[in-house]
């Protein structure tokens, strides 16, 4: 059987952006798979007590530093979005609908609205804003809105983030080598190591 790892994430999280362009090169290095697993963070929060760094000033001060730093470590792209926090639902189904049509769109789904949120900042919590970004990007705005509406996508959103929060998820990103469970962007070198 192939390698793989898990990767649970929502396209709000700074971290999870940061460890989206990480952990294509660590599963290329080791001939691993990346299994895409788009959860609601929001619903992970509510479920497990815990809450966005952001709502603890002191904490957020040093987040927003703390990125830089790891952006610069990493070699990506970042300006932190001054829209941040917000609602991801919308853009966690479009997520799930995009990755249920195939890889391909799904990666350019997950470019376009992980660029519009920490590369060239959009409000993506404006309908407008999305279909904007949707539309620069060669997707049908009109479209979208439909496959977010479908129960089948809001269903598979659902399990995804029950599964996350029944296997210790608490936060975005977390990774899964087998059972093994890792947390945060800062965690990369131990989920290589398990890979390996």
């Amino acid at each position: 059987m192939s390698k793989q790892v898990e990767f649970f994430f929502d396209v709000g999280s700074p971290y999870a952006y940061l460890a989206y362009h990480q952990l294509p090169k660590i599963a290329a290095g080791r001939n691993a798979r990346i299994v895409w697993r788009p959860m609601l963070l929001g619903g992970v929060f509510q479920a497990t007590g815990n809450r966005s760094p952001v709502e603890v000033p002191a904490k957020a001060r040093y987040s927003f530093i703390d990125l830089q730093r790891w952006a610069r470590h990493f070699d990506v792209p970042m300006t932190m979005n001054p829209h941040f926090p917000l609602n991801t639902l919308q853009l966690m189904r479009g997520a799930v609908a995009y990755q249920l049509r195939g890889e391909a769109e799904f990666q350019r789904y997950l470019a376009a609205i992980f660029g519009a949120m920490f590369e060239r900042p959009r409000h993506l919590g404006q309908a407008e804003q999305v279909a904007a970004v949707l539309r620069e990007n060669g997707f049908d705005a009109e479209q979208f809105q439909s496959l977010i509406s479908d129960p089948a996508v809001k269903d598979q959103l659902k399990r995804n983030t029950d599964e996350a929060v029944a296997r210790g998820v608490f936060g975005a990103p977390t990774f899964f080598v087998g059972e093994d469970m890792y947390w945060g962007q800062d965690r990369l070198d131990f989920v290589e190591q398990a890979l390996s």
